[in-house]
This record gives structure tokens, C-alpha cells and sequence, in this order.
């Protein structure tokens, strides 16, 4: 096969989003259980939201939008979705240049078997040659996203069941995915080979529910019964009866980033929690770093756990030196740098009494671009503090990521070309310390990650790098 260069842009939108789903034996308002189990996912994807549920069996309603959840949501759209069996609803974010309600999720469409509703989680890498193919044979897109690649080829392989072209489209798919699957009265649940994305599976009064993590769950007060397993296929009916069937044999290899940021602190991933991960990283952080300081601070939210860890292991006090305001989404999944850097201007202010005189170790979860940590730092200064340490739950993020975390290039990434002193002297840190990358997979289980964006062993073998380029066979 002619090999085909891509270059880091062309992989399509990258995208870290929400998925949830339930299914029912009887009729009933799903669409209101979605929407309080993507609310609990708000943290994941802050620029549209969307729900679908199907209807006289091979009919689906949907509606989706531009904004937040409960901006999106309000009880005249839940009112226009009809009781239903089966629900599946998405959060989104994207990189800038597709930040359009086109794009929003969860995509429907009228394929070989009826109407059907698609929710993906990820970035498949190779959609660019699959999207390719399509339309070479025919088919049509609307959409710039890989999801909608995604869905088109799930319907060209459903030539005997959705069943059977869900996994075999999903043996062609090269990347990250959790997806979620509506097709009549049946709820597909599918998670890539290596586990990339999380998902989770619970049950609430005989309902079988699926979210990206387990605060969606908690949520709706359904309880868990296990995580998709990598390389699963889970086929639902509306009695509560399921199958399990793998598309690929499990090479278990989670995104890292997961605990380091992405997920809620109350959630549980794979059975580790996520609160454990970051409080012992803050622990560890603590026994490595000696630091003489004052008073000990998190970044909201994120590093608040750590910093607890921190403190309790140091015995240095810790107090909240940043108040965040909490109708801001979060800095750093803007769709855009620009955006980000103005939110940070409105989403932070610092607690004056609490900082002015003081030595301040100020623990973050990650340093990606740089530009957010560099504007604490002179926020806290301008409020007092003497001293600003900089103590970090995680490595040098030096690589980009190509499975749907929003790190295009090495050059947007502070860390991409330089070490922990030259960063220190950027973000204006009286010093600046990180978390070894081995110490971080040990706080988050042992487990083998998805480590990409720190040390480039990524969990699906990319080609050749070739200044900053990828090389697909």
C-alpha cells in the first residue's frame, strides 16, 4: 500500500468528550437520566452537548447544541425527546477550527438496519485514509470529525447485523474509542483494544446504564458492575440480557492522563481511584521535594488533591490561595489559546489574607502550553506571596497526543523542547519540581499505560516520526 504522510493537523478534531447511555425494559423518560449523567461529565467536553433516543422501534428524535449542558437542556427540549427504551447522549469539546454544532454529537443517521445514533470518545488516526476510501466508493460527509467516519463505516460493514459491522469496522480502526451504539431497541457499548478511553458499565433498577466514568453513575444512583473490558463488544437488549464478544484480543494500555487531569476526582477508572492516584502523587511529591515554605496550595480542581497529599505528608499547612469561579469551564479543553488565556484572567483570583507574606508551594496536575501556569504565578505574586514553588503531579508533557487530549505539536507544549529549569525561568517559579513518570504509574496501579505524551510509548505503534510527522503504511 502507498504510504501517506500526515502531519499532526490532519488527524481531524481531536477530542476528549463524555459518553452515556441507558437502556430499559419499559418505556420511560431516559432523556432526563442523560441529562444528569452528562452534567456529572460536564468536566469532559464543554462546547456542545446532545441526546438521542429511539422511538417506535426503528425511529430515533434527538437534539443537540451549542454550550453546555444546562444551556443546551432545558425541560422544553426534554419534553420534545419521547419516552423510549434506549438513550445515549455526548459532551464535546474540539480544537479550534471545527467548533461548529455540525460537528456535535451524537450523530444520527438512516443506514442499512433503520435509524441509528453513534457517541464516540477518542480520535481514530487513520479516519483521514478510512474517510478516504468512502468517498472514493460513494459515500457523502457533513461533518469534519472522525466520529462521523466512524459511524459511516460501522454502517458499510452491517451487512448481516450491527452486531457484526461494529466489529468489523472496529478491527480497521487505528486510535482511541469508547463508543456507544443506538440501533433499535438494542444499546451497543465498545471500547478500543487498549483501553484508551474509559467506559464503565452500572445498572439502576434493572436498567443497564454505560458512562465514561463512574461519577455518572453516582449520579443517577445506579451502581457499578465493571468496566468494559479492552477490545469488548457488550450487546444490550431492552430485558437487561447482554452479551460480550471482542473484535481484538486486549493489549490493556489506559491513557495516563486520565488520572493525571481529564477525569473527576470522585470517579473510579479500571478500579483505581482517581482521588488515591492524585492524593498519593501529592504524597510522593512531598518525600522527594524539599522545599522550605510557608503554606502549601492546589490549582483548582484537578491538584487539590495533591496538594492535600502534599501537606500532610510535609506538615507545611495547607490553604486555598485560588478561588476558581465556578461558571467557567475549564482552561485548558478552550477550543482555542486565545480563549484559554482570557479564561484564566476570569476563572481564577487569589485569596489575598491567605498568601500575602507567605512562602507558597503551589502543586498543578500538568504543565501543558505553559501560558495558565505562568499567570498564576504572577497573580500570587501580585497578592503577596514571596516565594512561588512550583511542585507538579506528573512528568514534562513532552509529546503530543494523538488519541484525543488537545496537544497537537511539540511546539505548543512549553515542555517540548525544553527541561524543568528552562520551563521554571518561562512560568517566572522560584523553582519547579515534577513527578517521575514511574512514580506517577505507580500512584495511578501499576498498571501499563499510555504514556505518549510524556516519553512517546504510545500504545499503538505510530510509524516513523519524521519532524513532526507521521508515517502511515
Amino acid at each position: 500500500m502507498k504510504s501517506i504522510i500526515l502531519d499532526e493537523r490532519q488527524f481531524g478534531t481531536h477530542e476528549e468528550c463524555g459518553i452515556f447511555g441507558i437502556i430499559s425494559e419499559e418505556k420511560q423518560e431516559l432523556a432526563r437520566d442523560v441529562y444528569y449523567g452528562l452534567f456529572a461529565l460536564q468536566h469532559r467536553g464543554q462546547e456542545s452537548a446532545g441526546i438521542a433516543v429511539s422511538y417506535d422501534e426503528d425511529k430515533v428524535a434527538y437534539y443537540k447544541n451549542m454550550g453546555l449542558v444546562n444551556a443546551v437542556f432545558h425541560e422544553e427540549e426534554l419534553r420534545l425527546l419521547p419516552s423510549t427504551n434506549v438513550a445515549i447522549g455526548h459532551v464535546r469539546y474540539s480544537t479550534m477550527g471545527s467548533s461548529n454544532v455540525v460537528n456535535a454529537q451524537p450523530i444520527v443517521f438512516y443506514g442499512r438496519f433503520g435509524r441509528m445514533a453513534v457517541a464516540h470518545n477518542g480520535n481514530i488516526i487513520n479516519a483521514p485514509n478510512i474517510k478516504k476510501r468512502m468517498i472514493y466508493k460513494g459515500h457523502i460527509f457533513q461533518s469534519s470529525t472522525d466520529s462521523e467516519v466512524l459511524a459511516a463505516a460501522i454502517n458499510d460493514y452491517s451487512t448481516e447485523s450491527v452486531e457484526q459491522g461494529i466489529y468489523d469496522a472496529c478491527k480497521n480502526f487505528v486510535g482511541a474509542f469508547a463508543l456507544l451504539v443506538l440501533s433499535g431497541n438494542k444499546l451497543y457499548a465498545v471500547r478500543d483494544r487498549n483501553g484508551l478511553k474509559p467506559l464503565i458499565m452500572g445498572q439502576k433498577d434493572g436498567n443497564i446504564v454505560f458512562a465514561s466514568e463512574s461519577c455518572a453513575l453516582d449520579a443517577i444512583d445506579a451502581e457499578v458492575i465493571r468496566d468494559v473490558m479492552p477490545g469488548e463488544i457488550i450487546t444490550v437488549n431492552t430485558d437487561g440480557s447482554y452479551t460480550s464478544r471482542y473484535f481484538a484480543p486486549p493489549d490493556k494500555r489506559p491513557c495516563i492522563f486520565e488520572y493525571v487531569y481529564l477525569a473527576r476526582s470522585d470517579s473510579v477508572l479500571d478500579g483505581t481511584s482517581v482521588y488515591e492516584s492524585r492524593y498519593n502523587c501529592g504524597k510522593i511529591l512531598a518525600e522527594m521535594c524539599n522545599i522550605d515554605a510557608d503554606i502549601v496550595a492546589g490549582v483548582p480542581d484537578s491538584a487539590l488533591v495533591s496538594a492535600r497529599g502534599y501537606s500532610d505528608v510535609s506538615g507545611i499547612p495547607y490553604v486555598d490561595a485560588l478561588s476558581k469561579n465556578r461558571y467557567i469551564g475549564r482552561t485548558f479543553i478552550q477550543p482555542s489559546q486565545s480563549m484559554r488565556e482570557n479564561s484564566v484572567k476570569i476563572k481564577l483570583t487569589a485569596f489575598r489574607n491567605n498568601i500575602q507574606g507567605k512562602r507558597l508551594i503551589l502543586l498543578d496536575d500538568s504543565i501543558v502550553r505553559g501560558t495558565t501556569s505562568k499567570k498564576i504565578i504572577s497573580l500570587l505574586r501580585k497578592n503577596g506571596a514571596t516565594e512561588v514553588h512550583m511542585v507538579v503531579a506528573s512528568p514534562i508533557v513532552k509529546w503530543p497526543c494523538y488519541f484525543g487530549v488537545d496537544m497537537d505539536t511539540k511546539e505548543q507544549l512549553i515542555g517540548g523542547y525544553r527541561d524543568a529549569e528552562e520551563i521554571c525561568k518561562l512560568i517566572g517559579a522560584d523553582s519547579l519540581h515534577y513527578l517521575p513518570l514511574e512514580k506517577l504509574a505507580e500512584c495511578c496501579g501499576c498498571g501499563n499505560f499510555c504514556t505518549g505524551c510524556f516519553d512517546a510509548n504510545y500504545a499503538v505503534d505510530l510509524g516513523n516520526f519524521h519532524s513532526e510527522k507521521l508515517l502511515f503504511e
